[in-house]
């Protein structure tokens, strides 16, 4: 069977995820060729945080229109339309969202590129010490700009794709992004000039290349919107009001992230040169197991805790999110404790390459490990908020999200000011208040209800320490010492860190087979 073809009602939980996660896996590696090709030819420095943050801008708000407040609200509704109303009132609400979506973002798109000047001087008023500096970072601000009209369409394909159960397309789109950045930044960059500006317009294509991706998948299931000029009855939809009313709160919600992160960017800029590049290297890295675990599990979750839902099925409910909150800990947990021993032997092999030199790996090995501290608590708030979503509660996680944010602009300050951590610093802070907003929203979960733990937490949480810890060892002894990375050629790290890795995972699973870890625990099939 095509794997952008599985069967809604008989899909295993597990074989989604599995399929989202090697789509994620895919993207995530062609992401580490196309971050390798852009250290190599623009290192950390002016350039490339000139770029940095104007792709910040439109990702900023692709993360808190697209897929943040819109993906939350319009996905349980168009579940409930899809079981509940039919075909032709369900293709109604799409064509009207779709209508609506394309034509408010198409204006903040128009704002966005004439007020480019005022956005970077916002996020990052640092650079307006050095002209040069600020005016490239518009320019290409201007540029990536258009991605939030793509990428907002995009999810809204995504969205509907993964209510009718087809999740491998989606996760495969980034992959396009990748590919463009990296023959772009290969074979194009020398007939720019500045070079960097051909980054800008590697954002520019592949969102346009991943928007078109989607239109026949769409067609397949009968679900391709029809764009509308009836702004008035498309306004007055029911649905669509729903959906408003709920990304009102839900993008409250949102913009706190995303408002933290945009904060720290403003931190960031009045550090030392290479700040903003070191952390957002580091992040890539951090990435990797937070979009194969958590983007995965929070997509696969929320269209079947939709359906539980409004079929008032409680028990199921419950029992769905403690699942995903087993496979969460299986899986988060190690990778963030690999990650913060493999920091220098993964910065190493994929970064320490022309531009980017030693001093670029131990300062992005100290955000990196920074961030691993709170990668567990930011793929758990990713389980755990679909638990509100699905019953659209925004509000609860809205005001956990703002508690978040101040805790992380509080550290900020703290690891800035009082214990001066630099970069490192904003790193840590995001990582803490991520576990502060995991724990208040499983403390939410639990306090309404929503979400009673099933039997044997205790021997699971004891049996995964001690795989834990045998996964560390074999790490630690098998990564020698971190000097010895800066040494020799790419082919001797990349074998060295080719063995370090199948040690890890395989004392890792092996030692949870032997402590009676079995896969067909695991399985769990998709509300139908």
């Amino acid at each position: 069977m095509n794997a952008f073809h599985l069967a809604p009602p008989f899909m295993n939980l597990l074989r989604a995820l599995a399929t989202v996660s090697g789509m994620t896996l895919l993207s995530r590696i062609l992401g580490f060729a196309r971050d390798f090709v852009i250290a190599r030819a623009f290192g950390a420095g002016v350039a490339t945080d000139a770029f940095f943050i104007a792709f910040k801008l439109p990702n900023l708000l692709r993360r808190m229109f697209a897929e943040g407040a819109f993906s939350q609200a319009f996905v349980p509704i168009l579940g409930e339309y899809k079981n509940k109303r039919g075909d032709t009132e369900t293709r109604t609400l799409v064509n009207h969202v779709a209508s609506l979506l394309s034509l408010v973002l198409f204006a903040v798109t128009v704002l966005g590129i004439l007020g480019a000047p005022a956005l970077v001087w916002l996020s990052a008023p640092g650079f307006a010490a050095d002209t040069s500096k600020f005016d490239l970072t518009v320019t290409l601000t201007r540029i990536t700009f258009p991605y939030i009209l793509f990428m907002s369409l995009v999810a809204l394909s995504g969205g509907i794709l993964n209510t009718w159960s087809r999740f491998a397309l989606p996760a495969f789109t980034p992959v396009l992004l990748n590919i463009t950045f990296i023959v772009l930044a290969l074979f194009v960059a020398p007939y720019f000039q500045p070079p960097v500006l051909v980054l800008g317009w590697a954002v520019f294509i592949g969102g346009l290349l991943q928007l078109a991706i989607q239109i026949p998948a769409l067609k397949r299931i009968a679900m391709l919107p029809r764009p509308t000029f009836k702004w008035r009855a498309a306004w007055a939809d029911p649905g669509v009001r729903r959906i408003l009313k709920l990304m009102g709160p839900a993008l409250i919600g949102v913009s706190v992230s995303q408002i933290s992160l945009l904060i720290n960017t403003v931190f960031a800029s009045f550090l030392k040169d290479g700040s903003v590049s070191w952390l957002y290297y580091a992040d890539r890295l951090m990435e990797f197991p937070s979009g194969m675990l958590g983007a995965a599990l929070g997509t696969i979750l929320l269209p079947s805790l939709s359906r539980y839902h409004a079929s008032e099925n409680h028990g199921e409910y419950s029992k769905l999110l403690d699942w995903g909150l087993r496979l969460t800990l299986l899986l988060a947990a190690p990778a963030a404790l690999a990650l913060a021993i493999l920091a220098v032997p993964l910065i190493a092999t994929l970064f320490f390459h022309g531009a980017f030199g030693a001093d670029d790996v131990f300062r992005t090995r100290e955000a990196l490990v920074a961030y691993t501290v709170g990668l567990t608590g930011l793929i758990l708030v990713k389980v755990l908020a679909p638990g509100f979503y699905a019953r659209q509660n925004v509000r609860t996680p809205v005001r956990v999200a703002i508690i978040s944010l101040l805790s992380t602009q509080i550290l900020n300050l703290l690891f800035i000011f009082a214990i001066p951590l630099g970069h490192a610093g904003l790193a840590l802070s995001i990582g803490l208040a991520a576990c502060l907003n995991a724990g208040m929203l499983y403390r939410g979960l639990r306090q309404q209800g929503i979400f009673v733990p099933q039997p044997g937490w205790p021997i699971f949480i004891f049996k995964l320490f001690l795989a834990m810890a045998a996964m560390g060892i074999a790490l630690w002894f098998g990564m020698g010492n971190e000097m010895e990375w800066l040494q020799g050629g790419l082919l001797r790290r990349t074998i060295h860190l080719s063995l370090l890795v199948p040690l890890g995972a395989g004392t890792y699973f092996v030692t949870l087979w032997f402590l009676g870890f079995r896969l067909s625990d695991f399985r769990r099939r998709a509300a139908e």
